[in-house]
């Protein structure tokens, strides 16, 4: 029987251990994105005077334009790449150890920032970039993997969205360093892009206290004891039988089996509609547009009037309604459910891009429309932060065995980096050549979503690994009625066995 102090020290070990992992895991994620929007100017006039101190050379403002471009898009190559090894990583070294040596990458690349001023190298910033988006890649990958398989089925989807909490955290702690009063200045820019250090340092002393994954103990090491050491960790209490149940009848399943690698899922028929639903939501996480609703922002808010001086101040509440919004979606995923706060969130979206188009049409007919176009910024990021920021991570733990898992993670993180790259790229051509009607291919991609999450993605919430499969299994081998009768009824009685343990 576990005592309410020990239930206690239970959540609180749990709630520290996901600070300490994310605090340099996604946070990093937000937090490099936001800190290259206040030197942007500086960098770029570094960028010209190191050319005419090397080679006499005064380049066009296009050609600076695009090396501030190169600087800004390989972090997003560095997330792909990062994508790519956060897998064989996790397999090789766990979930927690993985996180560790991910911190290599970020003093490798905050050190290159911190000295490019000095050595007069603009080539320094982009590798420093490349190797801190690889750091970013890594954590938005493991750590929700590393969260879920550490939680109880109950809070499962709220501690691993938590890792999208501490990406619009460190959103606004970004926004914040970046102000001219702090490290946003013209003779600070080099600490502004080595200051992502301090989160990395902070978990450098504070993760290795706390245990590895107890899935990764038992099903890829093997290692019972340590397992149940890691659970009573975790829980503040002794192991309940019906959770290390539920780990070992995951283990047997794969008992086996290696882990799988990721182009071996694209061949493999039972993970088909697993593997569709996470390439489309990861994909439309990026492609909805939110990240591009911030290019509007500063142009917004000068037709509201506010000044220049005051915009880095405005900036930070866009920043803040991400954060507060995943908050939210924390407290409210594990009572209303992933599909309908993945659906809800796409739908209002696609409906806030509609009305930001309107009011782009008529801003300059009716007066106070810049000030509706402010709006659908703020409730834009509101209905992002709502559903797809937060519940999109948490599906491939829910949906995948852990064979499958770490593929899954990695196809689901390189789509995500893909698709960002992507939208960085062919934004500024979209503003050019579609101008206010910019933003109705992201109303389409939000709709499209919706409609699919609402169709074909089935609610894991407060379900076993084993009853999620179930129902994919019907998906995938539809038309097998007998074989899908047997497993279903299977499943259940696997069900109801845990109710009754309980």
């Amino acid at each position: 029987m576990t005592t309410p102090g020990m239930q206690k020290g239970s959540c609180l070990t749990l709630v520290l251990m996901v600070a300490s992992a994310a605090i340099g895991g996604t946070l990093q994620y937000g937090y490099n994105l936001a800190i290259m929007n206040a030197p942007t100017t500086f960098i770029q006039t570094f960028i010209n005077e190191t050319f005419l101190q090397r080679w006499d050379i005064q380049l066009e403002d296009y050609q600076v334009t695009l090396v501030w471009t190169i600087i800004v898009s390989i972090f997003s190559l560095g997330g792909l790449a990062g994508a790519l090894l956060a897998g064989p990583m996790t397999i090789r070294f766990g979930r927690k150890n993985c996180l560790l040596l991910n911190n290599v990458f970020l003093m490798s690349g905050a050190l290159l920032a911190l000295t490019s001023r000095a050595a007069g190298s603009f080539e320094m910033i982009i590798l420093s970039r490349f190797l801190i988006g690889i750091n970013a890649g890594i954590s938005m990958n493991v750590q929700p993997m590393y969260f879920g398989e550490s939680a109880p089925k109950h809070l499962r989807g709220a501690v691993s969205q938590s890792s999208a909490v501490f990406t619009a955290f460190g959103v606004v702690l970004g926004q914040v360093v970046g102000l001219r009063e702090i490290l946003g200045c013209e003779s600070c820019w080099q600490y502004l892009l080595a200051s992502n250090a301090i989160p990395g340092f902070i978990q450098l002393l504070t993760l290795p206290w706390f245990p590895e994954s107890p899935r990764y103990l038992l099903i890829d090491r093997g290692d019972k004891e340590a397992c149940i050491d890691a659970l009573q960790r975790l829980r503040g209490c002794e192991v309940q039988s019906s959770e290390l149940d539920e780990i070992l009848q995951e283990q047997a399943e794969t008992k086996g089996m290696r882990p799988r690698r990721p182009w071996e899922l694209f061949t493999d028929r039972s993970v088909r509609w697993q593997l569709i639903s996470v390439i489309i939501i990861s994909s439309a996480m990026q492609l909805c547009g939110n990240d591009s609703i911030y290019f509007y922002a500063s142009y917004v808010f000068k037709e509201a009037g506010i000044s220049d001086d005051q915009i880095q101040y405005v900036t930070i509440g866009t920043g803040t309604c991400e954060f507060t919004a995943c908050i939210m979606c924390n407290l409210l995923v594990e009572r209303k459910g992933r599909r309908f706060m993945l659906t809800g969130g796409f739908l209002l979206m696609t409906i806030w891009a509609i009305v930001f188009t309107i009011a782009l049409l008529f801003e300059r007919y009716v007066s106070w429309m810049p000030y509706l176009s402010m709006a659908c910024i703020f409730t834009y990021i509101l209905s992002f932060g709502m559903g797809p920021a937060g519940v999109t991570g948490v599906l491939p733990t829910e949906i995948f065995n852990q064979t499958a898992r770490p593929a899954a993670y990695t196809i689901a993180g390189s789509m995500m980096w893909l698709n960002l790259f992507i939208v960085g790229m062919i934004f500024p051509f979209l503003v050019s050549g579609l101008s206010e009607y910019c933003f109705v291919p992201f109303a389409a991609i939000c709709l499209s979503s919706a409609l699919y999450i609402g169709l074909f993605l089935p609610e894991t919430k407060g379900k076993s690994l084993s009853l999620i499969t179930s129902e994919f299994h019907k998906m995938n081998f539809k038309g097998q009625n007998d074989k899908n009768l047997g497993l279903q009824t299977h499943y259940k009685l696997g069900e109801a066995c845990l109710a009754t343990a309980l």
